[in-house]
């Protein structure tokens, strides 16, 4: 069983021999990029930019930074979430409170926010007051984003968890956006009030098949709310509640933008035709594989 890192050591440990010994056990605990790992956490116990830690190896910790960062490395090797240690994320290049509450928000789904804010932005400069709904928003990052990237868009946050909803709400104040998105706390559509169109729906619903989900990387099995995550038997439940239920929510010419996972770009592409759904593309993540889907009701 490996050691936590620098215990027992009576001399002064150096930023450089925190980094080292840290590593090796990270490494040896299966946790993954395990020198950026001890970097990320040593810099934030610090109060510094990680590239500061460069600058500063031959300093010396003292006993309650120590500490601090032996616990923290115990967490993570632990394989508990770099995000839930630290308490944030960046997302699209906002810093945003994470909690076990909530799904630690993706790179990915960074792709979704970009895409979904630029056709909010073209839709502002055509018509008049434009809204959107975040489906199922979780920690509220897809909101957040969209709000500070789309600021003539108006928006609507729903989730089934009052504790998610908390840590949404607290993100939105954070960036000063209490006043651009209401929260709701309900079953999808029912969290919305009588009458509620928008001219975008975005989510990143929970895609994975329940079966699999004791196969996922313990950072995630362990960590991440089941909520956020299980899909149903075969992780398109929440796709078909959306292909069924969300045309009614969308004005003329609305769009709805989803992500989903590995493998199933064909299955969805299916379920959305057969409700009268017209794809309009299908793109592609870093990696190059299928992730976004953007679909408006057919006959607009």
């Amino acid at each position: 069983m490996a050691r936590a890192p620098f215990c027992g050591i009576g001399e002064a440990v150096t930023v450089l021999e925190v980094i080292q010994r840290s590593t090796d056990f990270l490494a040896k605990k299966g946790v993954d990029s395990p020198r950026l790992q001890i970097e990320l956490l040593l810099a934030h116990a610090l109060k510094i930019p990680r590239l500061n830690l460069y600058l500063n190896f031959a300093r010396p910790l003292s006993e309650t930074e120590i500490d601090a960062v032996r616990q923290m490395v115990k967490r993570r090797g632990h394989r508990e979430p770099l995000q839930h240690i630290t308490g944030s994320t960046s997302f699209c290049g906002l810093e945003l409170k994470v909690t076990p509450a909530v799904l630690v928000p993706r790179p990915e789904t960074e792709l979704l926010a970009e895409r979904a804010w630029k056709f909010l932005n073209e839709r502002a400069g055509q018509s008049g007051p434009v809204t959107a709904l975040d489906f199922g928003t979780g920690s509220g990052c897809l909101a957040v984003a969209l709000a500070v990237n789309a600021p003539a868009v108006r928006f609507r946050a729903v989730d089934v968890s009052e504790a998610a909803l908390e840590v949404a709400r607290e993100n939105a104040a954070a960036h000063h956006l209490s006043d651009r998105i209401q929260f709701g706390c309900g079953n999808g559509f029912d969290a919305l009030p009588g009458g509620a169109r928008f001219d975008l729906i975005v989510s990143n619903p929970p895609y994975i098949p329940s079966r699999e989900i004791e196969t996922l990387q313990p950072e995630v099995r362990d960590f991440d709310p089941r909520l956020a995550l299980d899909g149903g038997e075969d992780g398109l439940g929440f796709y078909r509640a959306l292909a069924s239920k969300a045309k009614s929510f969308l004005r003329p010419e609305g769009k709805l933008m989803l992500e989903f996972g590995d493998g199933q770009e064909e299955r969805i592409r299916t379920l959305f035709e057969d409700h009268t759904w017209t794809i309009e593309s299908v793109e592609c993540d870093h990696s190059g594989r299928p992730r976004i889907i953007v679909a408006r009701p057919s006959g607009f």
